[in-house]
C-alpha cells in the first residue's frame, strides 16, 4: 500500500528558491580584485572570473608589447604601452575589463583619478583563444567603442598567422584589414608604425 505519510504534503516545499547573484559596487570589486590571485572582470555589479592564458598567448602578448616599446622610441608623439594587468574602465557601461595589451597617447587618464581604471586607450590588442574569440570580436569590441579615445583594435590569432586590425575612420565607420602572410607587416594607423608578422609570432610554434 502506498504510504502518503512519508511524502511531503507540498512538493514545492522542497524546492529552494534560486539564490540571486550578489551585486557588487565598483569599489567592492576593486578591493576584491586587489586581494585576488586571479583576474576578474566587472559588469555593472557582476564579477566574472577570467580564463587563464596559455603559453602561445602569453608569448604573442609579450612580443607585441616589446615591439611597441621599441617602435615608440622612433615616434615623435609620446605613446605609453600597458600590459594585461591594466584594467580598462567603460564609464557608460560601468564595466571593468582587461585587454592583452594597450597603448595611450601622451598621458594616461583614469576614472576619478583611480589608476586602476584607465579610460583613454587609443589602441587595444586582444590575442584570441577558442573560449573568448567570439566575445572579443563582438560584445567586448562594442564596449570598447564607447570610449572616445579608442581608435584601433587588433585581434591576433594564436593558432594561425592572422592579425586583424580595425581602425576608426569616423565615429561609426571602422576600416578593417587582415594580414595572414608571415613575411608581411601590420601597420598600426593609430600609432603610425608597423610591426612585422615575424616579430609578432617569434618563438610561437603553431599546432
Amino acid at each position: 500500500m502506498f504510504d502518503s505519510s512519508s511524502q511531503p504534503s507540498n512538493p514545492l516545499s522542497v524546492i529552494k528558491p534560486a539564490r540571486k547573484p550578489r551585486i557588487y559596487t565598483l569599489g567592492e570589486y576593486l578591493r576584491k580584485e586587489e586581494r585576488s590571485q586571479e583576474k576578474h572582470q566587472y559588469f555593472n555589479g557582476k564579477i566574472e572570473k577570467m580564463p587563464g592564458a596559455r603559453g602561445p598567448h602569453n608569448i604573442i602578448s609579450s612580443n607585441l608589447i616589446g615591439r611597441l616599446i621599441i617602435a615608440f622610441e622612433e615616434i615623435e608623439t609620446k605613446f605609453i604601452v600597458f600590459s594585461s594587468d591594466q584594467k580598462i574602465y567603460l564609464p557608460k557601461l560601468n564595466h571593468g575589463l582587461y585587454a592583452d595589451a594597450l597603448a595611450v597617447c601622451e598621458k594616461p587618464e583614469y576614472w576619478e583619478d583611480n589608476d586602476q581604471l584607465l579610460i583613454n586607450p587609443i589602441l587595444i590588442i586582444e590575442v584570441l583563444s577558442k573560449s573568448t574569440q567570439k566575445y572579443d570580436r563582438t560584445s567586448k569590441f562594442d564596449g570598447y567603442k564607447t570610449l572616445h579615445s579608442f581608435m584601433e583594435y587588433v585581434l591576433v590569432r594564436q593558432d594561425s598567422y592572422s592579425v586583424e586590425t580595425r581602425f576608426r575612420e569616423e565615429p561609426n565607420l571602422w576600416r578593417e584589414n587582415l594580414e595572414t602572410v608571415l613575411d608581411g607587416e601590420v601597420f598600426l594607423r593609430s600609432l603610425s608604425c608597423s610591426i612585422s608578422m615575424k616579430n609578432i609570432y617569434k618563438n610561437v610554434e603553431l599546432s
